[in-house]
């Protein structure tokens, strides 16, 4: 027997925590731990194959948001294992070991639904290319190839950068971007030097209606709005777009709060995949085991929108006749004193 690409699937899907293919095998007397690591070295999983699954399900919207960001896979525990990087983590909050993918999701504003439509693997050794390539190459190629429907982009602020938020203005669409408080901005119209952000003073009429500012490096007439935003109790960030019309600092946040999307993805990647759980060290295994988990969120993902239920109730839900019967009657019989 060999294990295709639903079996593997099948296989993260019905494994409550253990993910590695030792355990696999424990479960398929007709599969050995070398079968099954053979056939993920040679399996071509890539980020088409997501897309191919995708996009029947795919609701367009003419206001549909584009949303951009990364998420590490925690490998911190691994010396050898391919495609590894030290990378800064946002779930960490530090820098540690791990293999980074940056995501590209679709959510449409009138469903409040949203699909991840196309993935990268950052990993400058095998391809080059840096987190900001591997967001210019899905951005044209949602636009296209994909041909999506987007009038927003929605990124963190490791992309707020002149060559993306250019890319997007002269694109005709529209940016919401996180910048960094140390980022340079002129809100003198040249009248003074530049000053950090965090240096602003902010009136309380600017707090609700947000600066026009221009960033420094950007051509004199690329204006912005500027907007303090506080997402979480004691947390601010500051959030620029090139939609001059939003003035109000109520319509930024509603704007931003669709960012968090993205979070969700790879929260429920973690959570209900086992997307870095793999303890492969080729780079090809690796790139295939995250390839089919992702594969298996997008069809979990369109079954709880087709049922009404979330994605954690189908998952837990596969174990409630296991746990009813040993309920019923314990496979581990014992007495307390």
């Amino acid at each position: 027997m060999t294990p295709n690409r639903l079996d593997y699937c099948q296989f993260l899907l019905v494994s409550p925590l253990n993910y590695t293919l030792t355990y696999y095998a424990d479960h398929v007397k007709a599969l050995s731990h070398d079968r099954i690591n053979r056939y993920l070295e040679k399996e071509n999983v890539s980020s088409e194959d997501l897309w191919r699954n995708v996009k029947e399900s795919l609701v367009l919207s003419p206001s549909g948001y584009l949303l951009f960001d990364d998420t590490v896979l925690d490998k911190h525990h691994s010396f050898k294992i391919e495609s590894v990087y030290k990378q800064y983590s946002g779930n960490a909050h530090r820098v540690i070991k791990g293999i980074g993918v940056v995501t590209c999701v679709y959510v449409n504003p009138e469903t409040q639904q949203f699909w991840e439509v196309d993935y990268r693997i950052y990993d400058p050794d095998a391809d080059q290319k840096s987190k900001l390539d591997h967001v210019q190459d899905m951005l044209e190629d949602a636009a296209f190839v994909k041909g999506l429907s987007f009038t927003r982009v929605l990124m963190d602020s490791w992309y707020a950068t002149q060559k993306l938020m250019k890319w997007i203005d002269e694109s005709g669409r529209i940016y919401f971007t996180v910048v960094k408080k140390n980022r340079l901005v002129d809100e003198t119209q040249g009248v003074e030097a530049y000053q950090k952000i965090e240096d602003l003073i902010w009136s309380e009429e600017e707090i609700q209606t947000g600066k026009r500012v221009k960033l420094n490096g950007f051509p004199a007439n690329h204006k912005v709005q500027l907007f303090r935003v506080i997402p979480l109790p004691g947390k601010t960030e500051f959030v620029v777009t090139n939609d001059l019309s939003c003035n109000t600092l109520d319509e930024a946040r509603r704007h931003c709060k669709i960012r968090w999307r993205i979070e969700q993805l790879h929260r429920e990647l973690k959570q209900l995949t086992g997307i870095e759980s793999c303890q492969c060290r080729k780079r090809s295994i690796q790139k295939n085991h995250i390839g089919l988990a992702m594969l298996l969120w997008t069809k979990l993902k369109g079954i709880a929108y087709d049922t009404g239920e979330t994605v954690y109730h189908l998952k837990h839900s596969l174990w409630d006749a296991f746990i009813t019967a040993s309920l019923e009657n314990p496979p581990l019989q014992f007495t307390l004193a």
